[in-house]
């Protein structure tokens, strides 16, 4: 596919198709220009079994989203505060140093606003020996054409899908549009993908995971998520069932958001996963114990980034 309309001129690589001109600055909805802006690349151990391994994911953040979940664990760099500029190749070079490390996968963790350099530094990596399975990490909110643009450079889809309730969608993440867009990635994803494919230790190697974080007081939504993945997709799909939605402090500041300033309950979690159960999902992965911690959200702090940043922007 033909990336000259993605990278030149007005931006429409995302749903939101902003139209603005990112290679001369300016800002889209995702809050930031054309420059690669990463926030940490460093083994990783909290994402699905088959993903994280033994030695951890090798996951690589990137700065700028183009939702605007009022619940997000990772504000600070979605919101574009944090981050470090590199350069192409420097970005393919950390995907040989988390190889290196022992890595099980590359994990691009929201990439899908620098597709197009992302997709490019894969290639020059892989010249260079990466033999990693590249894992595409996203919010669900995708245009089709931009997963089809991945088939031979992404093995692994982990995507979320948040909504199936559209008014949840536009009062939580500004995106009325997300259970539309979230059906027709997905399509796409599972098309590109295959079907899942393990390896002799039971680490994904290519194949489709659906999360869904299951948010206070909404099981409906988390119940008809569940329903329309299994029922269209059955056991091509895996689907994570995830407990661990944490009530940050800054949404106590907002009347609006009420509702999610408590954690998830074990009996609302225990309800949607039986429900899961009841249906005939076997190809799930579900979690235990007290997962609602901020310890669990890694420290922005450049890790894996910052050695040669001077080097990367030439005037510091």
């Amino acid at each position: 596919m033909c990336f000259n309309r993605f990278t030149t001129g007005p931006c429409n690589l995302c749903p939101r198709e902003c139209g603005v001109d990112r290679k001369n600055g300016q800002r889209g909805f995702c809050l930031v220009d054309d420059k690669i802006i990463l926030a940490r690349a460093a083994l990783h151990r909290w994402e699905e079994p088959c993903i994280s391994g033994q030695t951890g994911s090798g996951a690589v953040f990137f700065s700028g989203c183009n939702l605007r979940c009022v619940y997000c664990q990772n504000f600070e760099i979605a919101a574009g505060r944090r981050g470090i500029q590199v350069s192409v190749e420097r970005l393919a070079e950390i995907f040989l140093e988390l190889q290196e490390k022992g890595a099980a996968n590359i994990n691009l963790v929201t990439p899908d606003h620098y597709v197009t350099d992302v997709k490019t530094a894969v290639l020059l990596a892989k010249e260079k020996g990466l033999a990693l399975p590249i894992v595409y990490n996203c919010s669900g909110y995708e245009k089709r054409e931009v997963i089809r643009s991945l088939s031979g450079i992404v093995d692994i889809f982990l995507t979320d899908f948040k909504y199936m309730d559209s008014g949840l969608a536009e009062k939580y993440s500004a995106a009325p549009d997300y259970p539309a867009v979230a059906k027709e990635a997905l399509a796409e994803m599972v098309s590109v993908s295959g079907g899942p494919v393990f390896d002799e230790e039971g680490m994904m190697r290519k194949g489709v995971i659906v999360r869904h974080l299951l948010l206070p007081g909404h099981k409906r939504n988390a119940k008809d998520v569940v329903r329309y993945v299994y029922e269209t997709y059955g056991d091509g799909v895996y689907i994570s069932l995830m407990n661990q939605y944490t009530p940050f402090e800054r949404l106590k500041e907002n009347p609006d958001f009420r509702e999610l300033c408590r954690r998830v309950t074990k009996r609302e979690y225990e309800t949607v996963a039986d429900f899961a159960i009841g249906l005939g999902v076997t190809n799930a992965f579900l979690q235990e114990g007290e997962t609602a911690q901020e310890s669990f959200i890694p420290a922005f702090d450049g890790e894996g980034v910052e050695r040669h940043f001077r080097e990367d922007l030439g005037r510091e």
